[in-house]
């Protein structure tokens, strides 16, 4: 039986319909302008057919084996051929079979033959099976699983093909081209629903099921957090970041995708857990949020009184040597004044590493002093400046320290510590911070909080909202790249969130923090970003078109291996006290001053 695009390309032989003087029809212009069948493949005009079909699968199939191949980066057709076997034929062979393998293994007993494992478990396997097609649990099917590949080149062809067998048989599942039979491939596996190759295995319901390859992955676990509801299936996604190999998590998503709103969702549900929060907050966001839930809000700008010494020392742990503790703290340190002084040069870069190891040496913080007495006489910017000031070749050094110690910005980088950690929810706001201060602030911050998450093993979530700031300069992103690397050793998850992923990922620790973080959660991407985004995630084109038409609070969330479509859900009480929407927080405001003034009444 011919199918048409033979017989088109047969009348685009016979001449074209111009030609006879009929009228142009749209088969014309899809019939390919040559076909030649060879053995082991089809020529299409200038691409290439290659048909294969599945010969031989093992003894058990998984759930979504099939799946990869459908993810494979490369355009086929697949065609899976159902043929009901009658149920009652299939007993009798199965009752011949059964006695044969009976009769073998009575046979061996009574000769005093080595039991024969392989042959007793193909004897509970047929009987399993005969108990299951009579009470009709299974039925039996003739199954054809029939692929065609396409290409530019044979060398094309070579690589898809390489690359199907490599993931079929890694799970033991094997494929053969159809030699000779390309014609046969090429129209089973066109839409028309006719198996022409008529190459099949037989298999009962069970392991037929598992071929079914669009399958929707279910987070849903006995521990963890609501994060959302799985759009394919409208399951609950629960999960527990910390079950994962770390706990770090990417945000990504345009201005007003819904990217704080499902943040603030994770740390209220994640508080009622037991788990503490970090937040370093650019925008103010999470305010409203401290104050519902009895955590503490740290506003950090230069009129603040709440102060952070970039020279604060991590109380040591027992598993800790003090010379590593100090020469981290004094390498972390020259990377915050690289960004303060708005680069060094390597001169300059070695007087500062050596005048702040003297400057901690002048408060009697060595490797010779008793680490326990370290925090009790802390330096500060200042100190730094006077050792500089004695310095030979730091003298430009110390005129760009100045401001830091002395003038507009000593409010800040200039004082004790007077902040703390003690609440479940902690935030930083540093809304009011002048811009160009910002990733030093972001900085200090990261190094105190830091400090303090070593200094004591909790379970704590660390979300730095907006994190392109810190990853403008190549120290902060290092340092944060550092933090996620070794979060997971003080049983800390840091969640980055930005909305400018070019920025991110500008940067060359963009891509290395991506890939140690288990969770990630894209959200509505703008068509200025899509690119990256899709080049970074690997994403497909149905995912890279729901991020570009996604709704506020939906996207694609990654979990390890699994992905799913998600919508953030939250209750009435929790909107009320996470929304930032402009006219959401308008009415809650009135409805409180409605609420105080029916009260004093």
């Amino acid at each position: 039986m011919e199918l048409p695009i033979f017989k088109l390309f047969k009348r685009k032989r016979q001449g074209s319909s111009l030609e006879r003087g009929e009228e142009m029809k749209i088969a014309d212009f899809v019939a390919p302008s040559s076909i030649k069948i060879e053995p082991g493949l089809i020529r299409l005009g200038e691409r290439m057919a290659k048909s294969f079909f599945i010969f031989s699968y093992p003894r058990y199939l998984t759930a979504g084996w099939f799946f990869p191949v459908i993810n494979l980066d490369s355009p086929m057709n697949i065609s899976f051929f159902f043929h009901p076997v009658e149920t009652g034929g299939v007993l009798r062979q199965l009752q011949r079979k059964t006695t044969e393998v009976q009769a073998e293994l009575i046979e061996r007993e009574q000769k005093g033959l080595v039991r024969d494992p392989a042959l007793e478990t193909a004897y509970k396997d047929i009987e399993g099976l005969r108990e299951r097609l009579q009470t009709s649990q299974e039925r039996m099917f003739r199954f054809g699983l029939y692929l065609t590949i396409y290409g530019d080149t044979e060398k094309e062809i070579r690589d898809v093909e390489t690359a199907l067998r490599s993931i079929l048989e890694s799970k033991l599942v094997y494929l053969k081209p159809a030699l000779y039979q390309q014609r046969e491939g090429f129209n089973s596996c066109a839409p028309y629903g006719l198996d022409q190759l008529l190459i099949h295995n037989l298999m009962n319901t069970s392991p037929l099921s598992s071929t079914f390859p669009f399958i929707s992955f279910d987070l849903s676990s006995n521990e963890g957090i609501l994060y959302g509801i799985n759009r394919h299936n409208n399951s609950l996604v629960l999960f527990d970041r910390f079950s994962l190999e770390n706990a770090n998590s990417c945000i990504f998503a345009k201005s007003g995708g819904g990217k704080s709103y499902a943040v603030k969702l994770e740390i209220l549900r994640t508080l009622m857990m037991g788990t503490d929060t970090i937040v370093i907050d650019p925008e103010n966001e999470y305010k409203t949020m401290v104050g519902a839930v009895g955590g503490s809000f740290i506003n950090i700008s230069l009129a603040s009184p709440s102060h952070i010494n970039p020279f604060d020392l991590p109380v040591l742990r027992e598993d800790e040597e003090p010379e590593d503790v100090l020469r981290t703290n004094i390498i972390n340190l020259v990377g915050l004044i690289r960004i303060m002084m708005g680069g060094l040069t390597p001169e300059e870069d070695a007087i500062m590493d050596r005048a702040i190891t003297e400057t901690y040496a002048a408060k009697d913080i060595t490797l010779l002093s008793d680490p326990a007495t370290w925090n009790q006489k802390i330096p500060l910017m200042e100190d730094l400046e006077a050792v500089l000031s004695g310095m030979e070749g730091a003298e430009s050094l110390v005129k760009r320290m100045r401001k830091f110690t002395k003038g507009t910005y000593a409010q800040f980088f200039n004082q004790p510590t007077n902040v703390s950690l003690d609440t479940s929810l902690v935030v930083f706001g540093i809304r009011d911070m002048e811009d160009e201060l910002r990733p030093m602030a972001m900085f200090i911050l990261m190094r105190y909080i830091w400090n303090k998450v070593r200094s004591e093993l909790k379970k704590r979530i660390l979300v730095i909202d907006e994190a392109w700031w810190i990853m403008q300069s190549e120290d902060g992103a290092s340092f944060l790249y550092g933090i996620c690397k070794r979060a997971r050793k003080y049983w800390l998850g840091v969640t980055t969130i930005t909305q400018d992923v070019n920025d991110f990922m500008r940067s060359n620790y963009g891509n290395a923090i991506i890939a140690n973080s288990s969770l990630q959660f894209l959200m509505k991407q703008s068509t200025a970003t899509i690119d990256a985004v899709k080049k970074t995630f690997n994403l497909t084109e149905e995912e890279t078109y729901l991020l570009l038409g996604a709704g506020v609070g939906e996207g694609v969330f990654f979990a390890g291996q699994k992905h799913v479509v998600i919508r953030v859900v939250a209750s009435y009480t929790e909107d009320q006290i996470i929304t930032t929407a402009p006219e959401e927080v308008l009415k809650i405001k009135k409805a409180k001053e409605e609420f105080m003034g029916r009260a004093e009444l």
